[in-house]
């Protein structure tokens, strides 16, 4: 079947799983493809689902059952890792086909109005699935450099979902980035499911670092000032070499933010979680040699609370880490029991309402945290802010705080996503607002 066709894409979870979205997206569009914000009125929809939480679950399913209630004519497609971890819960009107995270890539080789078969042997699946993009629905495009997990910690589903670590070719991420660049695009996520378990291709054992390193020696003559790089999550361990300080420290091209999966401040939590070896302390050291180079940085977290057993001393090691580190935000969950991981059979498993207290506790630290960040932002001299496709006004800056030009006229145009230079004005809410450099500020605030 060819012509026309329209499309509608929900996606949830991670960045990798956007990315992956907009390559699909990208191949429907290549086939006649048009892609509508209205699901009533799609041909072919797609659901890029995630597993992380039971409420993630909970959610894309929820969605396909509004969807094929919403649109009963159109080919509903359910992927992802909740389609691999929870398959019979996406078995429901409308969804014409149940797609594995693993074989997500076989939609970027059929037509979406007749294709039918969608299982792929295991001897012929590709070890790096073939997704690749042009472009990005926002301004912030994501470079995925790396897929599955090895690591195995006793909470997470996620090796289940997408399988064991595999790292992508070399040229290909250089190839995209450049894509990507040449395409207008200023600020690039560079992306992974554990970005310390990257390995270059050919066998010569180069780790991320490296990689880190030839990016930016292949692109920083040209763009460095123009263009710049954002690290996703990270895992603790990998900051705490020297090999991580001295990248980070070379780097032109890199933005001064690190996101950490520090997820507990507790040693003992930490090894019934089965993370990898690293302590508050060793990440408190690592961050302290980092502000040498960089004085002002972006320090996010994601943090699990109420891990089975987690104790009241356990949860105040954890308060007591993040207020010991030069913290501007953190993503703080409760712990969520997913059948299949080994957390889900330890004993103590915590009521949901000391989880979410567990948590709250933790937020609201945070949130006093992010406010004392926001503020100190407005001692930094100039900022440089990428602003955002769906709203000209927001973007962020290169710290990671949300900033908002005051006027609506010094906004960028749409499609322009050249970084701005920008003078912190004042703190509205969770909000910089900033203006242009060298414009008058004509603000009547104090």
């Amino acid at each position: 079947m060819e012509g026309t066709f329209r499309f509608y894409a929900v996606t949830y979870g991670c960045r990798v799983n956007q990315y992956e979205t907009q390559a699909i997206r990208e191949w429907w569009q290549s086939l006649g493809g048009v892609e509508t914000d209205e699901p009533a009125e799609a041909d072919v929809i797609l659901i890029d689902s995630c597993a992380v939480t039971a409420e993630a679950v909970s959610d894309a399913r929820q969605m396909a059952r509004k969807l094929g209630r919403l649109n009963t004519r159109a080919r509903i497609f359910a992927a992802g890792c909740a389609s691999s971890s929870n398959p019979a819960d996406f078995v429901l009107p409308g969804v014409v086909a149940v797609i594995p995270q693993r074989e997500k890539y076989v939609l970027l080789s059929g037509h979406p109005m007749t294709m039918t078969d969608f299982s792929v042997p295991e001897q012929d699946r590709p070890r790096f699935a073939p997704f690749s993009i042009r472009s990005f629905r926002r301004a912030r495009p994501v470079v995925k450099v790396q897929d599955g997990c090895s690591q195995g910690c006793a909470y997470c589903i996620i090796p289940l979902t997408r399988g064991p670590a595999r790292s992508r070719p070399v040229e290909e991420i250089l190839a995209e980035t450049r894509r990507l660049l040449e395409a207008g695009y200023r600020e690039i996520m560079i992306s992974g499911v554990n970005l310390r378990q990257f390995h270059a291709d050919g066998g010569d054992g180069k780790n991320f670092w490296s990689l880190l390193r030839r990016m930016d020696a292949e692109f920083s003559p040209e763009w460095a000032g123009r263009a710049r790089f954002r690290l996703s999550s990270l895992e603790p361990a990998q900051v705490t070499v020297d090999e991580c300080l001295e990248t980070l420290e070379g780097c032109r091209m890199l933005c001064p933010h690190l996101h950490l999966s520090l997820q507990s401040g507790s040693m003992a939590v930490l090894r019934r979680m089965g993370r990898s070896p690293y302590s508050p302390e060793s990440v408190a050291e690592a961050v302290e040699k980092m502000r040498r180079f960089w004085p002002v940085m972006g320090l996010g977290a994601d943090i699990l609370m109420g891990f089975p057993g987690e104790s009241e001393e356990e949860t105040v090691e954890t308060l007591d880490m993040l207020r010991a580190l030069p913290m501007t935000y953190a993503h703080v969950f409760p712990y969520s029991v997913r059948p299949g991981t080994r957390a889900a059979a330890l004993p103590e498993q915590l009521p949901k309402k000391v989880r979410q207290e567990h948590a709250a506790r933790v937020r609201a630290l945070m949130a006093e945290k992010h406010a004392a960040f926001l503020h100190d932002q407005l001692a930094v001299p100039s900022m440089k802010v990428a602003f955002d496709n769906t709203d000209a006004r927001h973007g962020n800056n290169e710290w990671y705080a949300d900033c908002r030009m005051e006027n609506a006229s010094c906004a960028p145009c749409g499609g322009d996503h050249e970084l701005v230079e920008a003078k912190p004005l004042r703190v509205e809410g969770n909000m910089l607002i900033v203006r242009p450099l060298g414009e008058e500020d004509t603000s009547q605030h104090p």
